[in-house]
């Protein structure tokens, strides 16, 4: 079956939006052709530096012809309606319609319509100019004379050719007869931008790929990271040395070149003064280049690994001494500011925080850090920390965002501060919680376990939380601009994996200015959603979070989570899947009957009544009182497991009493007592559980 070949090849296209790209066109072809009735077999996309490239494979020839029967209006309908029918079924009289007979409703007109299969090719034709001019690059400019008219292409740099070609192996494949802002699709195509600059003709993916090998283009990016990753392990490895793998950087660099050269380049020794991190920032960052260590040891090696673009007469000398130059001159800079940094204490730099706007409603960073340094002394003794040492970490805490290497580095906050902080002789507690601070930053990002850390993490993030809660900022869809759900996941990270006891409403609530209560309960459900991403990643249920939580006073996050883990063991039991059985026939009964009556039947059951009844319903009132009391003492234990198995016990009478027991008896106030034994029964159930939530 015929393949489709498609090339957009332009000037340098930003490595950050490469494999994005590749995808994104992918999804527009296929879903183009799919809507259009076009399966295809397989479909794989391609970025270079230069060049987005898609190969469709096994597409057909034409099209399957369409046969569609419309149904229009009754006979004798208004001739408004049978003109809306002629003109959407594409009829231009009624004489080319059909009459069928509804035994029900009488006849009506059918419309037969049948369209043959459309060209392949020509499809192609019609869909691939939209994709081109619409394609959703996060930036794009327009270039040239052209420029200047409305509507003219958008590219993320130059468009420069476009190769579209479609056929069967066996055959010359055919160009698909299209152009884009004069742009016409073609079969020539350049190589690599150096190396082999000159155009040369491609017909099919198969010739493409391996033209462009032969002109000095890797095509696969995961071939091209393959290649600079096997070349810098062997380089290094020919050097005694070891290779600072980075896959952020892997990724980068592979999206800059097209023809990968793994060079190695060195610097003085009298950097390696400079803090490893500060060395390895400033060669990623300005030269993308990947850092080496001493064989076997963590200790930096005076050496880096460069990767070219070029395959150069001089076996790569002039480019690595290029740049050494930039690499000794952005070290220099560094080894400045690590001295000048050293030379003056965090706790002098905190006037300048007073200065830097954290947020227009909140104020600056220096009365933010006010806040977090009072709140991670109120959270200390609740996780075993020394309040005085908390307090002190979090006064120094962001302190380093205004020293000269944070400020050339900002991926360096937090530690660059724990080393300036050991310098100047803190506690090791101290100077750990300023870098630790910030922690859990991702999903697989480790929490803190030092106490004072963690005191000082929980603060950070809860002052976030209540500070953007308070001016009403919350996450809304997908935007989240101030990582508010990041912030909520990392206090359930911290609370859960370090098993810490925190009543989130007694340190929220108070620090709220007005409405203390009403927006603690908002940011709990918010707390409450995070939670169900959180232990669904785990294996947990939702509703079962849910249920635990419409219980009043469930702020106790690592409590919630105990309860739930209980009640979904109970819940995979089955006595609890009959006991939740039981439950929702009971809770419809009560719905249905104080729907009915107009009341809740939630007094007492009267015992009397009771025992003088049938003997399941006097089992399951006296199995109700028992299970009851002792549920309620399991939980103020908080032995969650324990008032599970006196829930337990409430199956086999529950059971009995709807097998035996009319609930709607004929004398009133039997049926009343038997209500009141249902209600019972849910409040039971309560001890635990909001068992309304529960889904099954």
């Amino acid at each position: 079956m015929p393949d489709l070949l498609l090339e957009l090849l332009s000037e340098e296209i930003p490595a950050r939006m490469q494999r994005r790209a590749a995808e994104d066109l992918k999804k527009l072809v296929t879903d183009a052709l799919v809507e259009r009735g076009f399966l295809y077999e397989g479909a794989k996309a391609f970025a270079t530096p230069r060049r987005l490239a898609l190969h469709v494979a096994g597409l057909p020839v034409r099209g399957e012809a369409v046969r569609e029967e419309r149904r229009g209006p009754r006979v004798g309908a208004p001739e408004a309606a049978v003109q809306g029918f002629l003109k959407g079924a594409g009829l231009t009289s009624l004489d080319q319609a059909q009459t069928i007979t509804d035994p029900k409703k009488g006849e009506f007109y059918l419309a037969v319509i049948e369209r043959p299969g459309r060209e392949t090719l020509d499809v192609l034709a019609e869909i691939l100019p939209g994709i081109i001019k619409g394609f959703p690059w996060p930036k794009s400019m327009r270039w040239g004379a052209a420029s200047a008219q409305p509507g003219s292409l958008r590219w993320v740099r130059p468009l420069q050719s476009i190769v579209a070609t479609f056929g069967p192996e066996t055959e010359n494949p055919e160009i698909v007869p299209f152009s884009v802002d004069g742009i016409a699709a073609g079969t020539t195509t350049r190589g690599h931008r150096f190396l082999a600059p000159e155009p040369f003709e491609v017909r099919r993916f198969d010739d493409y790929a391996q033209a462009l090998e032969r002109a000095q283009v890797i095509l696969d990016a995961d071939r091209r990271k393959d290649m600079i990753l096997h070349d810098a392990r062997d380089l290094a490895f020919a050097r005694g040395l070891d290779l600072v793998e980075d896959e952020g950087l892997l990724e980068e660099v592979a999206g800059l070149v097209e023809k990968p050269v793994v060079l190695m380049g060195s610097f003085d020794e009298r950097f390696l003064e400079i803090p490893a991190e500060a060395i390895r920032a400033t060669i990623r960052a300005n030269q993308k280049c990947f850092v080496l260590r001493k064989s076997g040891t963590e200790a930096l090696a005076p050496a880096f690994l460069l990767v070219s673009n070029l395959v150069a007469t001089d076996g790569g000398a002039a480019i690595t001494a290029g740049n050494e130059r930039v690499v000794r001159a952005r070290l220099s800079d560094a080894k400045f500011f690590w001295e000048t940094d050293k030379a003056t204490k965090l706790e002098a730099r905190l006037p300048k925080l007073d200065s830097i706007v954290f947020h227009e409603k909140l104020g600056t960073q220096g009365e933010r850090v006010s806040r977090i340094a009072a709140l991670a002394r109120d959270i200390a003794p609740r996780v075993g920390a020394d309040p005085a040492l908390a307090e002190r970490a979090a006064r120094l805490a962001k302190a380093d965002l205004v020293t000269e290497m944070v400020g050339e580095f900002p991926e360096l906050q937090g530690l660059m501060g724990r080393k300036y902080a050991a310098l100047q002789g803190e506690p090791e507690s101290v100077a750990a919680a300023i870098e630790e601070h910030y922690k859990p930053v991702g999903p697989s990002d480790r929490v803190p376990t030092d106490p004072v850390s963690i005191a000082v993490a929980l603060a950070d993030k809860l002052d976030t939380l209540v500070g953007f809660w308070s001016i009403d900022e919350k996450p809304t869809g997908s935007k989240d601009p101030f990582a508010l759900r990041r912030a909520a996941l990392g206090v359930i990270r911290a609370v859960i994996e370090r098993s810490l006891r925190l009543s989130l409403v007694a340190l929220m609530a108070p620090r709220f200015a007005e409405s203390g209560a009403e927006r603690s309960a908002d940011l709990l459900a918010f707390f409450a959603d995070r939670l169900k991403v959180y232990l669904r990643d785990q294996g947990a249920r939702h509703d079962l979070i849910d249920a635990v939580f419409a219980l009043p006073g469930q702020d106790d996050l690592l409590l919630v989570v105990r309860r739930v883990e209980a009640l979904g063991a109970f819940l995979g039991t089955d006595d609890g899947r009959n006991l939740l059985a039981g439950y929702k026939r009971a809770a419809n009964i009560l719905r249905i009957e104080e729907k009915k009556d107009g009341r809740a039947y939630d007094a007492a059951p009267d015992a009397a009544r009771a025992a003088a009844g049938q003997a399941e319903e006097r089992a399951l009132a006296e199995a109700l009182d028992a299970a009851r009391q002792e549920a309620s003492a399991a939980v103020a234990a908080e032995d969650f497991a324990g008032a599970m198995r006196a829930l337990s016990r409430l199956r086999a009478p529950v059971d009995a009493f709807f097998e035996t027991v009319t609930v709607n008896a004929d004398d009133p106030a039997l049926r009343e007592n038997r209500l009141r034994l249902l209600n019972a029964l849910r409040a039971a159930t309560r001890e635990v559980a909001d068992f309304s939530r529960i889904e099954g």
